[in-house]
């Protein structure tokens, strides 16, 4: 019921834009408030993206100045690749969320989403030298989905751009070392459910070596299969196709708690 109920309010667009942006505003504020309830904010710091249905050079990105439990859809500021605000606003936008998300958003046509979060436990497995470690069914689902970009400093030099596009390649998750953690979604679920995932992977494996304990190893075979099965499970064919099911139940979750997103 509650998920019909941002269906419906999400197909009523303002007047000045196309019911497509809206319904992508709506969801993307919806992840913003998301991230808020799942503790993933750091202040104004951090930011989420999608780009703007019909376009191959706008996307929408929160105002610098909002925490992410003030999202809103109408709030979100449409930005293109040259950084120009398009939306009207009184704020303006981070620069190192410009640098880092517009330049996934030009090279990878098929990424509708992308999220990055500098949480306790992405950070803390971001500075590990050995990064994500195949030892829990949550690293292993999604371990052929990970890739790397060293830190070379707060985002804001346009020439970095290059190297963060080629670490990503044709992933869907990048830890960005000394950093946190990102996701490169078809849609905004996928981006939300494949961070979820990644973050649980991170607070798994802190909590194991917290333990003291040497860590039980899982057998190459082992990992192989885990890793085909998380592909084959969250393909679009799959049992749990990326964030489908999730998104459905993630929102009914927004509207009991009398989320006020969709203004």
């Amino acid at each position: 019921m509650q998920a019909n109920v941002h269906r419906l309010r999400a197909a009523q667009a303002p007047s000045d834009m196309t019911a497509d942006e809206w319904r992508m505003r709506c969801d993307l504020a919806a992840c913003y408030r998301l991230a808020a309830m799942f503790d993933w904010t750091d202040m104004l710091a951090t930011h989420i993206s999608a780009r703007v249905p019909g376009t191959d050079d706008e996307f929408l990105i929160n105002p610098y100045g909002m925490l992410f439990e003030e999202i809103t859809a109408s709030s979100l500021v449409k930005v293109d690749q040259e950084g120009n605000i398009l939306s009207p606003t009184d704020y303006m936008i981070n620069p190192a969320g410009f640098v880092i998300h517009s330049c996934i958003h030009r090279a990878r046509p098929d990424v509708g989403c992308v999220m990055h979060l500098h949480t306790r436990e992405g950070c803390a497995v971001a500075t590990q030298r050995c990064g994500v470690l195949p030892v829990t069914q949550h690293a292993l689902v999604i371990y052929d989905q990970i890739t790397y970009h060293d830190f070379e400093g707060p985002a804001l030099d346009p020439d970095e751009q290059s190297r963060l596009v080629a670490d990503l390649g044709d992933k869907r998750i990048m830890i960005l070392r000394n950093h946190g953690t990102l996701t490169a979604g078809r849609t905004v679920a996928e981006a939300f459910v494949l961070m979820y995932r990644i973050e649980r992977a991170c607070r798994m494996q802190l909590a194991a070596q917290s333990g003291g304990q040497a860590l039980q190893p899982v057998p190459q075979v082992v990992i192989d299969k885990s890793v085909d099965l998380g592909r084959r499970l969250f393909s679009k064919g799959g049992l749990s196709p990326e964030g489908e099911k999730e998104w459905a139940a993630l929102l009914r979750k927004l509207e009991r708690a009398g989320s006020d997103y969709l203004q």
